[in-house]
């Protein structure tokens, strides 16, 4: 782990040039992955399992990014709270039975592979914080062969879930960069609470689970339409610099 500083985190290219550390975040579901038809397929099958109705699709859709403790509380029916852990076991087991025997994985969405290699060749370090557990991101970011491309990851599985600003705060200790070098994309208001909490750039995606303008009213100082925005909106952001 690189420690902190008080001053400006720099690190020395392999041409000997001495650059700021710049890191950017990323969400998964809804964010690198479009991941709803399993989520709520799974969320539905879990509670038929326990001959709880199932919650509506939408709402499921609204949840994500939450860990999945928080989702079954927030969807669970009234006076069903003592088997809130029975569901949680059950869509565990069902999303683990779906991943190991898919024939595809969560589709990634449209230019976040490129964009992503992109990052990386322009000396950005990246991570995730979502609110999947470890096991779950390591299988999405090994189905997609992006396990190498970040350098920090965290979950919801062991940090407090979002908008909580744990997840951010271990990856910038992890990286060594500041809070003003640090950028956090998703596509959630819970993203974005998350990085407002962190005192971090908010940056939303339109392509995801919430609408642009509860991302903005949630503190995104940017909405991007296209993953192929991404690198062209931080390289402004650090001109200069």
């Amino acid at each position: 782990m690189r420690p902190r500083t008080d001053g400006p985190v720099v690190r020395r290219s392999d041409l000997g040039e001495v650059t700021t550390l710049r890191l950017v975040i990323l969400d998964c579901d809804g964010t690198l992955v479009d991941s709803q038809q399993v989520i709520v397929a799974t969320m539905h099958a879990a509670f038929g399992e326990l001959d709880l109705p199932p919650p509506p699709a939408e709402a499921v859709r609204r949840t994500i990014g939450l860990s999945l403790e928080e989702v079954i509380a927030r969807l669970a029916p009234a006076g069903q709270e003592h088997r809130l852990d029975a569901v949680f076991q059950a869509y565990r087991r069902r999303f683990f039975e779906w991943r190991t025997t898919a024939s595809a994985p969560e589709p990634l969405f449209p230019h976040a592979g490129e964009t992503i290699e992109q990052l990386m060749l322009e000396g950005f370090l990246l991570g995730v914080a979502t609110g999947k557990s470890r096991r779950g991101l390591d299988a999405v970011l090994a189905s997609h062969d992006l396990q190498d491309s970040f350098v920090t990851l965290q979950t919801a599985d062991r940090h407090p879930g979002k908008p909580h600003p744990a997840m951010l705060h271990q990856a910038m200790a992890e990286t060594g960069a500041r809070s003003e070098d640090t950028i956090m994309v998703g596509d959630t208001s819970y993203d974005m609470e998350m990085a407002v909490n962190a005192g971090v750039m908010p940056v939303g995606v339109a392509w995801g689970y919430h609408d642009a303008d509860e991302l903005r009213d949630a503190g995104a100082m940017a909405v991007l339409d296209d993953f192929r925005q991404l690198l062209p909106l931080l390289t402004d952001r650090w001109a200069g610099r």
